[in-house]
């Protein structure tokens, strides 16, 4: 039984588990050390709720809020458990607490196997690296962990605030708390009932010392539909975004950044820019380990102004060492070392290599992936005001702490003296878990003490100053039978290491002397059930600085495994869906996926055309990651004048409990659209040193004109909640690439998606060949 079934098992036969956990991480996480900034009348019950005597119930989010709905979630955990009135519950941002750090983004990040997680060893690993992450770890929100991160804390944060308010009531009436219960925000004894608000002065005295959390089956709020408690705000335009509300005064900064990776600035003309109007002063920026590259800021009245006299300045720049970089040689060198290098081995199964040699045949395919941005909508910006005594930073930060850090390292002040308002980010895909663009706004604020600066990047700033996903290639070997069945696979990836060029800039010194997991995850990590396999990656270093982008190593190497299969199933003269199957016959839980997938989309061989009346053709991928089981099924079709079209995406997903039903499907969809703009547009050029895109018309996203209707199937499941922010991206690639194959015959192994034969081509090319 695995470890995560066996836990809900649990749940359900007792009907609750009673809290005897003073020394597990969950417990140990719900008295804050710092407390939110409330409005009088306020009274904390814990680090993540609070309640008033009007009844509102302020959940305490330290997740950031960047359109996946988890303020939402987490109200809706908490509201389950302390069963309160769901109108009356709001979100504030939590303060810097080490209760807040991620544990799950830890424990998940641990080099286990998911086959592995029920072992005694493996459950042994994963309590203490919780425990280790709590106290030195980080807050932040990535890797499609808030749920999972929150699940236990959250519930627990509610269910001992209900105790604490029956045991209120039980004083006061003077009767058991056995016989009282609590219904929609009061607590009830027969016929008297007091309103929590009431009773919250007295609650937060009392110390139960047993806690039962709700047996799942009576949940009324948890897996429900319930309204996003931003929507009313994000209809009528109320969200506050990082450049909202600044404060009165506030000056605005523009930047100028080396055109070339590597180039510094030479010489400036600082006079002719302060000449410029609503010019106020000219800063030199030396950049910082943060990931800030050098340049010149302008500081100006308005962010117009600003940037206008950026041209004044006719900055000169030093030769750089890597003038003559190019995308085109990075990739070149890439697929060469994965062709020719086997790697570090991450995960190996019996002798690949050897079952290799013995093989009937052997087939193989090289792959590649370039590099990407995060593009998120609203640029980077950050305002900083520096005084004598603080630093006040505002800010849309997936790790306010780091950001906290980052400011008073490049200032040198003690943390203590750095205030960090979170705000809600326009978008977030891994970019700002990055703190270079608020260490570049410390430095220009620092310029102008007693005067709030907004630092905001242009849209090229951000393009061409990003930190990406990095390029890859991989070479997929496998030998087959003589049914063309496999007996072995290999995967060697080559490419840059993401998480150990984060954990660098941010000071997170766990990874950076170990194998990066996230170079090779999707891979190493997958659940096919395969006879003997290797996986192995090569590290290179480039001058391209790279990092944590939407669903990491899972974007690419889904793509280079799923076509792979496809391609096996193809020789093997077997239907996809039928040769996967046979490759999951111990992992139900992603064949369930699969199947559902295939029946929802009418999975078949027959010809059909796509709505536009031209022929089509149907693709379909697998992926497991996160926690989440995802499979997708695409209708392509490709027009004569080699027009890639995708009608329609069928998404089955398995990502345990779904609190909020309604988010997980919009995270389905929105990670089909971010994965198909990859697929079908995603690629940072590089010519002579120089990242090339300047604007959305030189790196596009899907139109909205070109997106697919999707349908999310949401596969009931007990398991515990996994990620849904990341996972629906990576198989959308992989299945748009396989319908792509079946429709022209031509399989294409590098991204974006370029095809060179249309619909028709097979069937002209059938027509014409001799009988």
């Amino acid at each position: 039984m695995r470890r995560r079934t066996f836990l809900l098992t649990g749940l359900g036969a007792t009907g609750a588990l009673i809290l005897g956990w003073s020394i597990s991480p969950p417990r140990q996480r719900l008295r804050a050390g710092h407390t939110p900034s409330l409005e009088p009348g306020y009274v904390a019950l814990n680090g993540w709720l609070a309640l008033a005597p009007d009844d509102t119930v302020t959940i305490i989010s330290p997740k950031s809020e960047m359109g996946q709905g988890i303020h939402t979630a987490l109200a809706m955990i908490v509201a389950e458990e302390l069963d309160c009135d769901w109108s009356r519950v709001r979100t504030v941002p939590a303060p810097i607490d080490r209760i807040y750090h991620n544990v799950a983004a830890v424990v998940d990040g641990l080099p286990l196997h998911p086959d592995d997680e029920h072992t005694a060893p493996a459950r042994a690993l994963r309590w203490f690296a919780a425990k280790a992450a709590r106290e030195v770890g980080l807050m932040m929100t990535s890797a499609s962990s808030s749920v999972r991160d929150v699940w236990d804390v959250a519930r627990d944060a509610g269910a001992t605030a209900r105790a604490q308010l029956l045991a209120a009531a039980a004083a006061r009436w003077n009767v058991p708390v056995a016989t009282l219960r609590t219904e929609r925000g009061y607590v009830v004894s027969g016929t008297t009932r007091a309103r929590y608000g009431e009773l919250v002065a007295d609650a937060v005295l009392q110390r139960p010392t047993q806690v039962q959390r709700k047996d799942p089956a009576t949940y009324s709020v948890v897996g429900q539909t319930r309204v996003r408690l931003d929507a009313k705000d994000a209809a009528t335009g109320e969200l506050q975004f990082g450049m909202d509300q600044l404060p009165a005064g506030t000056r605005y900064a523009a930047v100028i950044m080396p055109p070339v990776l590597g180039s510094r600035v030479r010489a400036y003309d600082g006079e002719a820019a302060r000449a410029r109007p609503g010019v106020r002063t000219v800063v030199p920026l030396p950049g910082s380990d943060y990931g800030d590259a050098p340049g010149v800021a302008v500081v100006a009245d308005s962010w117009w102004q600003a940037q206008q006299a950026l041209s004044a300045l006719n900055v000169q720049w030093t030769d750089s060492p890597h003038a003559a970089l190019s995308s085109e040689g990075i990739r070149t060198t890439l697929r060469s070392v994965a062709r020719n290098d086997a790697g570090l081995p991450h995960r190996f199964r019996g002798n690949a290599e050897d079952a290799l040699q013995a093989a009937h045949t052997v087939h193989e395919a090289t792959y590649d992936a370039p590099y990407l941005a995060h593009a998120t909508m609203e640029p980077p910006n950050a305002t900083v005001l520096v005084t004598d005594t603080a630093v006040t930073v505002w800010t849309g930060t997936q790790m306010p702490d780091v950001t906290r850090r980052a400011v008073a390292e490049v200032l040198e002040r003690d943390e203590a003296q750095i205030v960090v308002h979170q705000r809600r980010l326009g978008g977030g895909f891994g970019r700002r878990l990055e703190a270079d663009v608020v260490a570049q706004a410390a430095r220009i604020a620092a310029a102008t003490p007693g005067v709030p600066v907004c630092t905001i990047w242009s849209r090229g700033d951000d393009l061409q100053h990003d930190i990406y996903r990095p390029a890859c290639a991989a070479l997929l070997r496998a030998g087959l039978d003589t049914s063309g069945q496999p007996t072995a696979i290999t995967a060697q990836t080559a490419s840059q290491s993401p998480f150990k060029a984060f954990s660098r800039r941010v000071k997170f010194p766990w990874t950076t002397h170990t194998p990066d997991r996230t170079a090779a995850e999707g891979l190493w990590d997958q659940p096919y059930e395969w006879p003997t396999l290797r996986v192995g990656h090569r590290e290179l270093e480039f001058p391209v600085p790279v990092g944590l982008w939407r669903s990491v190593g899972h974007s690419h190497h889904a793509f280079f495994l799923e076509s792979f299969i496809d391609e096996l199933a193809e020789r093997a003269g077997s239907d996809p869906l039928q040769y996967r199957l046979r490759l999951l016959q111990r992992h139900t839980r992603a064949a369930r996926v699969l199947e559902t997938a295939a029946r929802e989309a009418e999975w078949s061989d027959a010809p059909r055309r796509a709505p536009d009346g031209r022929p089509a053709a149907l693709g379909l991928a697998l992926h497991e990651a996160f926690g989440t089981v995802v499979a997708q099924v695409a209708t392509v079709s490709v027009s004569d004048t080699l027009q890639l079209r995708v009608h329609r995406v069928v998404v089955a997903v398995d990502c345990g409990v779904a609190v909020h039903p309604d988010g997980v499907r919009q995270q389905m969809e929105g990670g089909v659209v971010f994965g198909l703009t990859a697929a079908l547009h995603g690629a940072v050029p590089m010519e002579a040193g120089r990242m090339t895109p300047r604007n959305f018309h030189e790196y596009p996203l899907l139109a909205l004109r070109d997106t697919p209707h999707i349908d999310v199937h949401i596969v009931p499941s007990g398991e515990t909640p996994g990620g849904v922010g990341e996972p629906g991206v990576p198989p959308i690639a992989p299945a748009v690439a396989n319908a792509l194959a079946r429709l022209t015959g031509e399989r294409l192994r590098s991204l974006p998606l370029r095809p060179t034969r249309s619909s028709r081509f097979v069937a002209r090319e059938t027509e014409q060949r001799p009988t």
